[in-house]
């Protein structure tokens, strides 16, 4: 049975009549892995060594920053630009943030989805920023920090603006 084939009947059994994207997910799924197969055969042709282990203060840098990053990614009225060929704009979302929906098909609407879900998005960005943090950590360490601040001063502009009211 040819693999295209045998695929449809996969994906005609997962979501019956409702058009899901499951060929637009495996793209997904395999460029994740292509980019931390990159990462990996990069840090070994620099002979890059694991570290032993992250310190907290890494970790909740990386945290904090992945929040940021990826609220900034996928609901951020200033990179809606980014994600407009694969959604469509619905209405204000929140302080500069924006409600869309995802539009296309395949891995189009998968990309959209990508792109519209800070918990889809936070796996990629804290896998770019561990990455970092193993190949270039100076760098990372200093976007992980820019991210982390302004994270926190948007809790504290909330918090200013609920303590006003």
């Amino acid at each position: 049975m040819p693999i295209a084939q045998s695929f449809r009947r996969v994906q005609a059994a997962y979501a019956e009549d409702e058009q899901r994207p499951l060929l637009g997910y495996l793209a997904s799924l395999c460029s994740y892995g292509v980019l931390v197969g990159l990462a990996t055969a990069v840090g070994r042709h620099r002979g890059t060594r694991l570290p032993e282990r992250f310190t907290a203060g890494d970790t909740v840098l990386l945290a904090l920053a992945t929040h940021k990053a990826s609220r900034l990614m996928t609901k951020s009225s200033i990179t809606s630009v980014l994600r407009a060929p694969f959604t469509r704009y619905e209405k204000p979302a929140g302080v500069a943030e924006v409600q869309e929906t995802v539009r296309g098909n395949g891995v189009r609407h998968a990309v959209g989805e990508l792109m519209t879900c800070p918990f889809c998005s936070g796996v990629w960005i804290a896998g770019a920023l561990t990455a970092g943090l193993v190949l270039a950590p100076r760098p990372t360490r200093l976007i992980t920090t820019a991210l982390s601040a302004v994270a926190a001063s948007d809790w504290l502009h909330v918090g200013y603006d609920a303590a006003k009211n």
